[in-house]
């Protein structure tokens, strides 16, 4: 008997290791927990938001199909178009300021009929790519100088001065901290962060004084001062901190946290979702989400690792530091750390926007680490 030394490797094996499970496994965590809360949350909430969990079922639908479709189709084409796409969030930034809707004072919104678009939360996905592939034309040993700044500092400049004219600062900062993070990743000698720290010291109280607006500056007095005005700009400042605190160890139980369904939690299904995951699973239930959320970032950092090129590995720490600056700002500003601002939980908080961004996000990531023993 003639006994082969070629062995067939099985395909559906194959398959299976070049599929991120820690990745997909906290990204369906997150999904389900942000869905039963979302459903608490919506409980007793007004007629007109009732919808809110069906829709964002169909956000959460979609944005599967478009990580299988992104993973399919790989993450290259997407390297190839960074400038179309920077170019046309940036022509939708413009087109906000014409015929966005307006909301509680802020004008971020394109209405399409059946969904309304904010291009502030897609120009986020559009700075990752064009840093992404800008970037990756220098050597992180060598570090950059002041020349080599100059057209990243345009790109994100455009961008973060259109999105503060909304006006959503909050949203602005982001990009900036997303950026920010990948510029280090490559390396800034340290003249040019000394030039930036000085320049920011300088700048600091020229903004304070004529580039935010009255309430803005109410919110910074409000974090350091939040008793100052408790019925009215410390309200939800006031409010979070006490949902966060009636939890304890353990929560209150599934629809029975007082805060949330007596109403006396403001936005409750978007920007303070984490106070109801606080007051109803406790401190227990917080540190289970913070802790899937690790599990998350660390899956990027893996691909990372194992990526094939430059771009691609820039392009998920640009990943990695659009959830964890998202996560750090939403739980610090329901817990008192930082100012109120509009940050939603990512794969949380209830958005269709901030939900398809986030995980066709992902899907760069899952498309890099399926690729990673690939050739060619």
């Amino acid at each position: 008997m003639i006994h082969s030394d070629i062995m067939v490797s099985d395909p559906s094996k194959s398959l299976f290791r070049r599929i991120n499970i820690y990745l997909i496994g906290s990204l369906i965590a997150l999904n389900l927990i942000g869905l039963v809360n979302l459903l608490s949350a919506t409980t007793n909430i007004a007629r007109h938001l009732r919808g809110v969990f069906n829709d964002q079922m169909i956000w959460i639908s979609l944005g599967w199909l478009l990580i299988f479709f992104i993973t399919a189709i790989g993450y290259r084409v997407f390297i190839r178009l960074a400038y179309v796409i920077y170019a046309l969030n940036i022509l939708a930034l413009i087109a906000v300021m014409v015929i966005g809707k307006s909301s509680y004072g802020a004008q971020r919104w394109i209405d399409l009929g059946f969904f309304n678009y904010q291009p502030s939360e897609t120009m986020k996905l559009a700075m990752i790519l064009v840093m992404a592939r800008y970037l990756s034309r220098f050597d992180p040993r060598i570090g950059m100088d002041f020349k080599d700044l100059l057209i990243p500092g345009l790109l994100i400049g455009l961008p973060f001065a259109l999105t503060a004219k909304q006006p959503d600062l909050g949203t602005a900062l982001l990009i900036l901290m997303v950026t920010g993070l990948m510029l280090l990743t490559m390396k800034i000698r340290f003249r040019v962060l000394l030039s930036a720290l000085c320049l920011a010291l300088i700048a600091g109280p020229v903004v304070w004084k004529v580039g935010l607006k009255p309430y803005q500056k109410n919110r910074v007095l409000t974090f350091l001062y939040p008793n100052r005005d408790p019925r009215g700009a410390g309200y939800n400042s006031i409010q979070a901190k006490i949902a966060v605190g009636s939890g304890q160890i353990f929560g209150k139980g599934f629809r029975n946290g007082s805060q949330s369904q007596l109403e006396f939690l403001p936005e409750k299904q978007t920007d303070f979702i984490f106070c109801v995951l606080s007051e109803e699973y406790g401190f227990l239930g917080c540190i289970a989400t913070l802790g899937i959320y690790a599990i998350l970032l660390l899956s990027i950092i893996q691909t990372m690792i194992m990526a094939r090129d430059m771009e691609a590995a820039l392009m998920c720490v640009g990943i990695f530091a659009l959830i964890l600056w998202h996560v750090f700002i939403n739980t610090g500003m329901v817990t008192g750390l930082l100012p109120i601002v509009g940050v939603p939980l990512p794969l949380i908080s209830y958005g269709g926007t901030s939900t398809l961004t986030i995980m066709a996000g992902l899907g760069w990531v899952s498309s890099i680490y399926f690729r990673k023993d690939m050739f060619g």
